[in-house]
């Protein structure tokens, strides 16, 4: 199986990335196409795609805008940047839907039309706006009308207007594209973090404020699961320290991470960015880039015992709390990637969150294979 063509390109100005990008593609096989802009580019999505269309021939594409974009081996941020990658995939293998906002009617439709009534795609990449607050339940919808009850993808992330790639540019729902099982697809999540103390049970909350945990005041519980030094320094929590939402039924122990958003020292009260129920397991979590290092290397080993042979091609969704503020300078989580996996064809975007199977999750990186 051949691999898939890409490009990618960096400039001043945004039309001199185009034409590198488009270059690159030129007369090159292809059925869907794959394409991420940072925001710089934003603007003019429109333009490029009109172009890529008028170049490649491809009529279907997906994507979004990430304040930072990557590829094989490199990230760019902060400047007119452009990646794509063209999949030659069999007409019937795929449907690209467009951005649902509320509920999936329009994507039951589709899906009847491609499929029949009875039958699902086989999994889904999808791309979401950020701030319609339909999204969580919207991909919890989608991925249930898929045969495996599994999405990847991520959020849009940006400045100022987070769009999507459906066809066309647009805003304000949930959009992507449904694969069916034909189409060889191997996926992984990194995690970043990892615990630092136990599982422990919410035993009294409200919303998002935690009063009790282990029946012991919720400060208690955290200040001694983070250690003396941090719980007498708690400037040094923010961005280094973050609550585990253990996923219940998961066989890999995966969990969302979820930020610390305040605490009451008085009242031993502990606010965490998402609602907990009383009954609820948590754990406290550390994010370097040590453990973010070595939880890549994990992941990519399970994906490479998964394969035959090199990938066809790759999307890369990573969280904007990932790339450089956590790897380093010089694309490290990038050729972190490429030196484990090897030098195949990879585009992606830097997320405001992340899509695995049903969830929506924060602080990991989603690599998606076509094989």
């Amino acid at each position: 199986m051949m691999p898939f063509p890409y490009a990618h390109a960096t400039a001043d100005d945004w039309q001199e990335a185009l034409a590198k990008v488009a270059g690159g593609l030129a007369g090159a096989p292809g059925s869907l196409g794959f394409l991420y802009v940072t925001d710089p580019v934003s603007d003019h999505l429109d333009a490029v795609l009109s172009r890529l269309r008028e170049l490649t021939g491809v009529a279907h594409w997906v994507g979004a805008v990430g304040i930072g974009v990557c590829a094989t081996g490199v990230e760019y941020y902060e400047e007119p940047a452009i990646v794509a990658m063209l999949a030659d995939l069999p007409a019937e293998a795929f449907r690209v839907f467009p951005p649902l906002t509320e509920n999936t009617a329009p994507l039951d439709d589709l899906l009847t039309d491609w499929l029949g009534p009875n039958a699902k795609p086989f999994i889904g990449l999808v791309h979401a706006d950020p701030s319609n607050a339909h999204t969580e339940d919207l991909i919890r919808d989608i991925a249930a009308r898929t045969e495996t009850g599994f999405l990847v993808g991520g959020l849009a992330s940006s400045r100022d207007t987070a769009r999507v790639v459906a066809d066309g540019a647009a805003v304000g729902g949930v959009a992507g594209v449904m694969f069916a099982d034909s189409v060889g697809i191997q996926t992984n999540l990194s995690q970043g973090c990892s615990p630092i103390g136990p599982h422990r049970t919410v035993t009294e909350s409200e919303r998002n404020v935690l009063a009790r945990i282990d029946k012991r005041p919720a400060l208690d519980v955290f200040f001694e699961d983070i250690g003396e030094e941090l719980a007498n320094d708690l400037s040094r929590v923010g961005g280094y320290i973050f609550a585990g939402l253990p996923i219940r039924g998961s066989d890999t122990g995966d969990y969302l991470v979820r930020n610390l958003i305040g605490v009451d020292q008085s009242k031993k009260l502990l606010a965490v960015g998402d609602l907990v129920a009383e009954g609820q397991e948590i754990m406290f979590c550390r994010r370097d880039a040590a453990t973010a290092r070595d939880d890549l290397s994990r992941m990519l080993a399970s994906l490479r015992s998964r394969l035959n042979g090199p990938p066809r091609g790759g999307i890369y969704v990573s969280c904007l709390g990932r790339g450089v503020n956590l790897f380093g300078e010089g694309s490290a989580e990038l050729l972190q990637i490429r030196d484990e996996l090897g030098d195949f064809p990879l585009v992606g975007f830097y997320a405001n969150g992340e899509v695995f199977q049903h969830r929506l999750y924060g602080y990991t990186g989603v690599l998606t294979l076509f094989t």
